[in-house]
């Protein structure tokens, strides 16, 4: 039980810490859209859209595979 505490307080101080460290704004310009936000926050939004995108794919293939399978 205390273990899974001192880690989850490990990585919510890391995080912090990766926060406080990239609060430079930066400026993202893709063809006409433009947008200004924190490096964290990219990073952040960044991440996210990978996992989702993982699991969306490992979603298809899977279901790919099992109609594959039945056939």
């Amino acid at each position: 039980m205390h273990s899974k505490l001192i880690f989850s307080l490990i990585l919510v101080g890391l995080t912090v810490l990766f926060v406080i460290q990239n609060v430079a704004v930066v400026e993202i310009s893709f063809l006409f859209w433009s947008a200004s936000m924190s490096r964290s926050l990219l990073i952040f939004f960044l991440l996210a859209l990978g996992i989702i995108i993982g699991w969306l794919m490992h979603s298809y293939f899977m279901h790919r595979q099992n109609i594959s399978a039945d056939e």
